[in-house]
């Protein structure tokens, strides 16, 4: 930058200086800051963060504009000042906000881990607090993401106790964290993304009767997923929400009487639907009274250009096969289950139903012992659904086998139409009738022609590379539930 005879950097107008950090990325915006007490002032200006992406547990990335963001790695206690700083700074005036609350190292079984879990709930109720208190009276925010960790803030993570209420005695805290979340929704204005996904004690089935009219009616994204409370959306609150575009909620709360309310004709027509089917919710909730193959009839009669994406966890083939409607307009599907494997019936069932619509199929074990799919069929039920499934362009196989000339034939039938083929290193298995055949390294072999059928360079995946997809299925769900949505 240069500056003409003796004028410094400091002598600079405002106006042009946040024009110069309006071209610099979020790193170089930082460094430009440390030029004088004047430039960094101007660093806080409204305009320059319209977007906030931060991560805690695991450490704070921020992002402006339409970027995404950038992070580093820091210890859980010093997120608590950090965030207290960029909210104070930016929550008055955000426009859009994404909260994810990351894992802590694993306590197991350690003779502190009960210390460490209390801590770790401490600490959430915390930043949920710091978090409402500045979003509180913010009247220009848009969209706000929030996802809270499914194994650490759990209250019922141990038969022995229950941490909200062992760390909020009386549950004064979670009160205060629900009216100011109340609050926030009442005080909102052009708010058209809100999502809500595993956040112990903010969510109650009332907290979206404070949302603002002027709110009810620019909302076009819905996210409410909670592992303990059910009916977070009533049909009274679903009718308010006219223009709603995308909504994602836990399957046992779609209901007859949800799905009849989205196929009214005075709605604008709703594109994407994302549902989370979880195994252990089952215990409380029942799949009775959840729309039926001809509740979705007319539900996708009124809107033709719905789309679905289910992530079925620890479920049974008998409850995923109920699921598994015929009228049910599914583009994306992942499952993961430690308990059972998926059996081949169930995916002979989705290549048959689904040929027209799906896109993404996403399968997912995480016990070490990778069942045969194929077992005594003649026909792979993988090479199967690529064939059948024309539009398939996402495959994604860890925790199952999948034999070295199925994953040929696939990327032959699919060919470069398949963006993405993750299938773990460990799942892939060679047939040793067909190594008598064949010269040189099998893997290099299988390398060399799956790039072939591909189009493009080709390699088995290792398992810590999707950490998230296999460790962290919820996780996956929410991010891919944000993409799925996103620009409808």
């Amino acid at each position: 930058m240069a500056l003409r005879g003796s004028v410094g950097a400091s002598a600079l107008p405002g106006e042009l200086i946040v024009h110069i950090f309006s071209f610099l990325s979020e790193r170089d915006k930082l460094r430009a800051s440390t030029v004088c007490t004047r430039w960094r002032e101007c660093l806080f200006y409204p305009a320059l963060w319209s977007e906030l992406k931060l991560r805690f547990g695991t450490g704070i990335g921020t992002g402006s504009g339409a970027g995404q963001g950038s992070g580093s790695r820091s210890r859980p206690e010093e997120d608590t000042p950090r965030l207290e700083f960029l909210m104070r700074r930016f929550g008055s005036f955000v426009r859009e906000l994404h909260l994810e609350f990351g894992p802590l190292d694993a306590c197991g079984g350690e003779p502190q881990s009960h210390e460490r879990w209390r801590t770790a709930t401490h600490t959430y109720l915390q930043h949920v607090l710091c978090v409402f208190s500045n979003l509180r009276n913010n009247r220009n925010l848009q969209k706000l993401s929030v996802y809270g960790d499914t194994f650490v803030l759990q209250d019922d993570v141990l038969q022995d106790g229950s941490y909200l209420s062992q760390v909020d005695r009386g549950g004064k805290r979670i009160k205060e964290i629900q009216q100011l979340f109340e609050d926030f929704l009442s005080n909102s204005r052009p708010l058209k993304w809100l999502s809500f996904s595993f956040m112990p004690g903010v969510l109650t089935p009332r907290s979206l009767s404070s949302l603002s009219n002027l709110s009810a009616e620019t909302l076009q994204h819905l996210s409410l997923l909670d592992h303990q409370t059910s009916s977070l959306l009533p049909s009274s609150e679903l009718q308010r929400l006219s223009n709603l575009r995308s909504l994602s909620i836990d399957y046992c709360d779609f209901s007859t009487s949800m799905c009849q309310l989205l196929a009214d004709g005075n709605r604008a027509p709703l594109l994407r639907l994302s549902l989370l089917l979880n195994g252990a919710a089952l215990e409380a909730h029942s799949l009775d009274g959840t729309a039926t193959d001809s509740d979705l009839k007319a539900l996708t009669r009124r809107n033709v250009d719905l789309r679905v994406f289910l992530m079925a966890l620890d479920v049974s083939d008998e409850v995923l096969e109920s699921v598994l409607k015929p009228s049910l307009p599914l583009e994306r599907i992942h499952v993961d289950s430690y308990i059972a494997p998926l059996s081949d019936t169930v995916l002979e069932r989705v290549s048959l139903q689904y040929h027209k619509t799906l896109t993404h199929f996403v399968l997912t074990r995480d016990d070490g012992r990778f069942p045969d799919l194929s077992g005594n069929r003649n026909e792979d039920p993988l090479v199967l659904l690529a064939w059948r499934c024309v539009h398939l362009s996402v495959l994604v196989i860890h925790g199952y086998t999948v034999w070295s000339h199925n994953l040929v034939a696939i990327s032959r039938l699919r060919g470069s139409s398949l963006r993405v083929l993750d299938v773990s290193e460990d799942s892939i298995d060679f047939d040793p009738d067909q190594a008598l055949f064949s010269k040189g390294d099998p893997v290099q072999t299988l390398v060399k022609e799956v790039s072939q059928g591909l189009g493009r360079a080709w390699h088995p995946s290792i398992t810590t590379e999707n950490s998230a997809i296999v460790s962290d299925p919820t996780l996956h769900f929410h991010r891919e539930m944000q993409s799925f949505s996103e620009n409808v």
